[in-house]
């Protein structure tokens, strides 16, 4: 292959993996500009505040934005309403007046920012409307009120620009955030049955699981934002939670079964667990991908026949031993994990069809025929 087309392809592959990376950071440089620019048109004092208002609020997502304009908004009415009353009643304080009043206006919305973190720039906006009269010579009002307005325009600017600018859905976020997750999850599964026949110590469990819990944060965070857009009727998908609770089940058990495999199956029963067991995890891991694809692509999930199938002869399997009387000579920790090992199993059965009734919810189309 050419050089030169071998660059091409791999200038290509950057940008598609840094596809959400490059729009966030377009989106932030025009609304700076473009934040900028109108308030030096309206003629605002301090066009700074507009800009960094327009940066701050500008996010991944445009639930993300929307919520961050909200946010920024009230945080800023209410610490400029409290800032500006207070500055008002002590019209011209003494150098040392000022250090309390500046107390007294900073700790009781310091106190309520560290309650509802949503209002965390109000004590920043009581400071500046205190302090900033004594460099512009302007009234407390005055502040007051060009503070609102700045951040109103940076505020509006940040949130139509990710909106109208290359936007990006938390909807789409949150459908690609489920699938690595079951991707994760399924390799994980694979590993877990694959480790079994020889028992697995701490540190490989840990090693096997690791990720899927920051991704369960991660999906948890893009689906509050995807809410805020359907909240606002930004988007019309169905709800996230239910696909979120689904996926912590599905984590619980998987932690379940890392737990029944930190011990090897007594050496009586591995001849007759090996294959059910490998055809049981080949199957739900082959699920659990093929939904993953399938929520990214808003299309219906596979059919759950193969798990199934493969969890009823897993089941079938127990049973025969159990009637046989195998089970009877296991120790008590290993019948716990005998037993624990096949819950986790039948648990796994019901959060698959959760699973499939989730992507069936989020899929944006008809049923396909079979």
């Amino acid at each position: 292959m050419h050089p030169i087309n071998t660059f091409k392809r791999l200038i290509r592959a950057w940008l598609n993996r840094r596809r959400v990376q490059l729009s966030l950071a377009l989106r932030i440089t025009v609304a700076a500009v473009l934040s900028l620019a109108l308030a030096q048109f309206a003629g605002l004092g301090l066009p700074l505040w507009a800009v960094l208002t327009a940066v701050v609020v500008t996010q991944v997502s445009v639930g993300g934005s929307l919520k961050a304009t909200i946010d920024y908004l009230l945080g800023t009415l209410g610490g400029a309403i409290y800032g500006g009353t207070i500055a008002v009643l002590v019209a011209h304080p003494a150098e040392w007046e000022l250090l309390a009043i500046l107390a007294v206006a900073v700790a009781p919305l310091a106190l309520i920012a560290a309650t509802n973190p949503r209002l965390r720039v109000a004590p920043v906006t009581a400071i500046i409307v205190l302090l900033v009269p004594s460099i512009t010579h302007a009234t407390p009002v005055a502040s007051a009120i060009d503070r609102v307005l700045e951040v109103v325009v940076g505020g509006i600017t940040g949130f139509l620009v990710s909106i109208l600018l290359l936007p990006s859905r938390a909807y789409v976020q949150a459908a690609d955030a489920a699938a690595r997750t079951l991707d994760h999850m399924g390799r994980a599964l694979r590993a877990l049955l694959t480790g079994l026949s020889r028992g697995l110590n701490t540190s490989e469990l840990h090693r096997i699981q690791d990720g899927i819990g920051q991704s369960l944060v991660h999906l948890s965070a893009i689906s509050t934002e995807a809410e805020h857009e359907r909240a606002a009727r930004i988007a019309s998908e169905p709800d996230t939670a239910p696909l979120l609770r689904t996926l912590l089940r599905l984590r619980h058990d998987l932690v379940m079964i890392g737990r029944a495999a930190q011990l090897p199956p007594p050496e009586a029963l591995q001849p007759r667990l090996r294959s059910p067991l490998e055809h049981a995890g080949g199957a739900i891991a082959d699920f659990l991908g093929a939904t993953g694809q399938a929520l990214r692509l808003r299309r219906w999930p596979p059919p759950r026949d193969a798990v199934e199938a493969s969890l009823d002869a897993y089941s079938a399997e127990i049973t025969a031993l159990r009637r046989e009387g195998l089970t009877h000579a296991l120790s008590a920790d290993a019948a716990e994990r005998f037993f624990a090992l096949a819950f986790a199993f039948e648990q796994m059965r019901q959060n698959l069809k959760d699973l499939e009734r989730c992507a069936r919810e989020w899929a944006g189309q008809p049923e396909p025929q079979r």
